[in-house]
């Protein structure tokens, strides 16, 4: 039972009972105390600065989207919807809208399912060739895509796939393939075989030991891959509009495209059709950012 003993300097020091060790306080880290010392308006302001200079393009965009065609008003009132609906209902963004998300829908999983397969090899198995197969799958992060664009319209045009969805999502899969099997390998190499051994012992085949042990264990890993991979394809412009001739075949950045004219460019069309890009992809980092640099970080940590 610890008593008050003395008061020195106007605070009040507690000693333990007879026979206990005294306590010591916590000592801080250098890092910490650093921390501390600093004024807080040096930490605000360069993040406040960094905040206003990230949101005024949003601003503007939002701006030019909700206020009437030919105003000049900085403040977004009277507000109208007029842009929204003409890019719409007259300039086809339903359906673009529609084919980015099955795109964007369709490279997530098949990315997700791919990479976790060479993923798990990668961390689980030792082959002659690993070395020289993880050294390519970073070489390959050095190659732009607009050098294969030649090669896959062949590709494609052999197969019969061009004017198809299904050609910009084999090909966005695969340039987010080799960094998307990085990170998964790197995240299973955090999880302990001794896990999979143990229910290997309990009679559980390979697949199944995977499938209820180490699957829930890398959700993070798996939710920061596809959200790369949805996000990377929704915005990607060059595979679409090399592979997709067909206006309703067409997807959302190449709609885009289509509104800046020759001789003139409507704004607030334009403007609400950026409104309209952004909006999956805010919601989409809004719910998963933990996961995501959760996933980023522990994916990174080993390989």
């Amino acid at each position: 039972m610890t008593a008050l003993l003395t008061e020195k300097n106007g605070t009040a020091r507690r000693s333990s009972a007879p026979g206990s060790p005294p306590s010591s306080p916590r000592r801080r880290s250098g890092r910490e105390r650093a921390f501390d010392d600093v004024p807080r308006w040096q930490i605000y302001l360069p993040l406040g600065l960094y905040l206003l200079f990230t949101l005024i393009p949003f601003y503007w965009m939002l701006l030019f989207a909700v206020r009437p065609a030919g105003s000049t008003s900085l403040v977004p009132w009277p507000m109208t919807g007029a842009h929204f609906s003409k890019v719409w209902n007259e300039r086809s963004f339903a359906v673009f809208f529609q084919n980015s998300m099955i795109v964007g829908v369709a490279t997530l999983v098949a990315t997700t399912l791919v990479a976790l397969a060479g993923g798990y090899a990668l961390a689980r198995f030792d082959f002659r060739i690993k070395g020289a197969f993880m050294l390519a799958l970073l070489c390959s992060q050095f190659i732009p895509g607009a050098l294969m664009l030649v090669p896959l319209f062949e590709i494609f045009r052999n197969l019969q796939m061009i004017n198809s969805l299904g050609s910009v999502v084999i090909a966005e899969t695969v340039f987010q393939l080799p960094l998307s099997i990085i990170l998964i390998s790197g995240f299973i190499k955090n999880v302990p075989v001794s896990l999979e051994e143990a229910a290997w012992v309990d009679g559980c085949s390979r697949f199944t030991a995977f499938r209820a042990v180490v699957l829930p264990l890398l959700r993070p890993g798996l939710i920061a891959v596809g959200s790369f991979a949805f996000v990377h394809s929704w915005n990607h412009f060059l595979f679409a509009l090399m592979f997709l001739s067909e206006q309703d075949k067409q997807t959302i950045p190449v709609g885009l495209n289509t509104l800046i004219g020759a001789d003139s460019v409507d704004l607030g069309a334009l403007a609400a059709g950026g409104v309209i890009a952004a909006v999956p992809v805010v919601i989409v980092f809004a719910f998963i950012q933990k996961w995501l640099i959760t996933g980023f970080s522990a994916g990174a940590v080993k390989g």
